[in-house]
């Protein structure tokens, strides 16, 4: 692990649960103005939120800029994230300064070192935070933009921990930002529709052995929540066969269109 990485880790954990310190509020105060401004927003659920104990947010994933709208709608709601984000982003020289101060997570995606964010997301948990994932672990590979099959990180942390994991859906930022696109199509303004839903009902795993059929299935019931949300929100039925990137032998991250040429 590269030392960037390690000194990310340890100011992760003096973050104060709730608590947005002077990089996190220059950061809210440099992004939330203009996502005001370019976004209109339909905002639901935040009843479901837990005002006083630590939980995991499981979202799915996009676009590059639904990690802001996502932000903007906890930030507002009074939960201000710590995301697992990939280790490279942390890397770069000013918007890497920002994140590692406003206690974000790196992952070093597909290695053995993913353990160490683990370790990270656990603790901000038990000390009480709001820890977002994209449990697809990438952007959706989907051609209709579903949430894929699901990576077990999620689900390993909510039954090691006992905490909620609340269910997010995101429509619309797409439209902003295509998946893998550098072309922003801002104006006229786009509706960012985002909607959290009652804890995942997890019981059913409690108890048992953290073994793979295990993680399988809880991942699956927390993408089947994202989901279920996601159809109410678009007024649509998902495709019955989750997409699987093992499935269309493409690698689980990075953009598929390299791949493929």
């Amino acid at each position: 692990m590269t030392s960037t990485v390690c000194a990310t880790l340890a100011r992760m954990t003096s973050v104060t649960a709730r608590h947005l310190g002077a990089a996190y509020r220059f950061v809210r105060g440099l992004v939330r103005p203009p996502l005001r401004v370019l976004t209109r927003r339909d905002w639901r659920g935040a009843e479901h939120l837990p005002p006083d104990r630590g939980f995991l947010v499981c979202a799915n994933h996009i676009s590059h800029l639904d990690p802001f709208t996502l932000g903007h709608y906890l930030l507002d709601n009074g939960c201000p994230p710590r995301y697992l984000g990939k280790e490279s982003v942390f890397r770069l020289p000013v918007l890497g300064r920002l994140v590692s101060a406003c206690g974000q997570i790196p992952v070093l995606r597909e290695s053995t070192e993913a353990g160490k964010a683990f370790a990270a997301a656990v603790a901000a948990v038990q000390q009480g935070e709001c820890v977002a994932i994209y449990p697809e672990g990438t952007l959706t590979r989907d051609p209709d933009l579903w949430p894929m099959v699901g990576k077990t990180g999620a689900a390993r942390i909510a039954l090691m921990t006992g905490c909620p994991v609340v269910p997010v859906a995101q429509w619309g930022v797409h439209e902003m930002l295509a998946p893998y696109s550098k072309r922003f199509r801002l104006l006229p303004r786009k509706t960012c529709h985002v909607w959290a839903g009652p804890p995942v009902d997890l019981s059913a795993y409690v108890g048992r052995p953290l073994d793979a059929p295990t993680l399988r299935q809880a991942t699956e019931t927390i993408m089947g929540a994202i989901t279920d949300l996601l159809e109410q929100m678009r007024r649509e039925v998902a495709p019955e066969h989750r997409w699987d990137p093992a499935e269309h032998d493409l690698p689980r991250i990075g953009n598929p269109r390299r791949s493929t040429g």
